[in-house]
């Protein structure tokens, strides 16, 4: 037996295994590293976070994925580049954060690389019923696996759209396994460049994850492009602006906000171009600076109140993660618009900012040493074991 499909065999059958989850969102803020200890699978998984650390990505690596970000005409070249380049560069990120822990790479039992998405296309946004669904992420996880020398479980995605899924979000599964509790409806909202949440009924049946519609997106590629900053940082300049009213309902004016559950979306739909379209039609082309933030800040917080609101749950508890949660103005709207508790996902007992980067090596955890049974009780989520295995040699 080859040694590496042996040592896979041990280490999936052993009590507990040491994995580490990469996560890399669209808002390109950097690379999400979890070190986490997970012992058994399914519904008697327990998880301890053991370390974590977000490395900031550099802006000429930002650069180089907007080139391709989200654009149907791309130079074949640079995307081909990136899907190697991508890889090499989580691998590196990931061993020299082994180093400054002080962990020993030998340790360690698998990586979970989610890559990097460049392009998500769900048949209900390209309205094409002869293509299937498709989307994209980067970075190759051989390379992560020859730069860390750990097996690596990659590629994630993939798996879900070819059992018949949309590829995203991928949330539910981890969420449904380690924090779905009896008698308490739970919304487990993540605020990336995408809004998103996990629905765990208290009753136990009929869990699911949807997207919600645009998280950060809007609000950073407006920054980026007319201020040169990432962010609107603590949202100062939401919070100095009003909100246009006529923008803000033509914003809201889309299909995807009357679709049923559960759904996915992305920067391909919610971009400056819908932002341009819909300023056109709400005679709205001169609100621009702080009141175009407020705007635009009202417009994540309208579109996550009215999908709460849509799960006419009981008194269910909101607890919100991702970027958008160090955003006061956008948590403060929240607070205000969802007739629900709101609380930081820090309640549950992980840091909020962690949180994708765990749920991906609970997902590698089931693929190792799980089993597709295991998510039967997700609604409108295919039940499989998910990632693409890479060996370092």
């Amino acid at each position: 037996m080859n040694k590496q499909i042996a040592a896979l065999y041990h280490m999936a059958g052993r009590p507990s295994r040491r994995i580490v989850g990469l996560m890399s969102g669209t808002s390109l803020d950097g690379l999400d590293i979890a070190l986490c200890r997970i012992s058994g699978s399914g519904q008697q998984t327990t998880l301890e976070l053991e370390n974590f650390e977000t490395v900031p990505y550099a802006e000429s690596f930002r650069r180089q994925v907007r080139e391709v970000f989200a654009k149907r005409m791309v130079d074949q070249q640079s995307l081909s580049q990136l899907n190697a380049s991508i890889g090499i560069l989580h691998g590196n990120l990931a061993r020299q954060t082994f180093e400054k822990w002080e962990v020993d790479p030998s340790q360690i039992d698998a990586i979970a690389s989610h890559g990097q998405t460049v392009y998500h296309a769900p048949r209900s946004f390209t309205d094409d019923a002869d293509q299937p669904n498709s989307t994209l992420q980067l970075g190759d996880g051989d390379h992560v696996a020859r730069q860390t020398g750990i097996i690596t479980l990659s590629d994630f995605r993939q798996k879900h759209i070819a059992a018949g899924g949309e590829g995203a979000p991928l949330a539910a599964y981890g969420d449904y396994l380690l924090f779905a509790r009896p008698g308490e409806d739970r919304v487990l909202l993540n605020i990336g460049g995408i809004a998103n949440f996990t629905y765990l009924p208290g009753a136990g049946a009929g869990a699911f994850a949807t997207d919600i519609g645009p998280g950060n997106t809007l609000m950073n590629e407006i920054m980026q492009i007319e201020y040169g900053r990432e962010m609107d940082e603590d949202g100062a300049m939401a919070a100095s602006g009003r909100v246009y009213v006529p923008l803000l309902e033509a914003l809201l004016d889309h299909v995807f906000f009357d679709l049923p559950f559960p759904k996915t979306t992305g920067p391909e739909l919610f971009n400056r171009a819908y932002l341009e379209e819909a300023q056109r039609r709400s005679g709205s082309d001169a609100v621009a600076g702080a009141d175009l933030m407020a705007t635009l800040n009202a417009f994540t917080v309208e579109g996550i109140a009215r999908a709460i609101r849509q799960l006419e749950a009981q008194d269910p508890h909101v607890y919100v993660s991702g970027g958008g949660v160090h955003n006061p103005v956008l948590m403060q709207g929240i607070r205000e618009r969802c007739d629900a508790a709101v609380s930081p996902f820090e309640a549950l007992g992980l840091p909020a900012d962690a949180k994708e980067a765990v749920l991906f090596a609970l997902l590698a955890n089931e693929t190792l040493s799980g089993d597709p049974h295991n998510t039967e009780g997700l609604f409108h989520s295919p039940a499989v074991c998910m990632g693409k295995i890479s060996f370092p040699a």
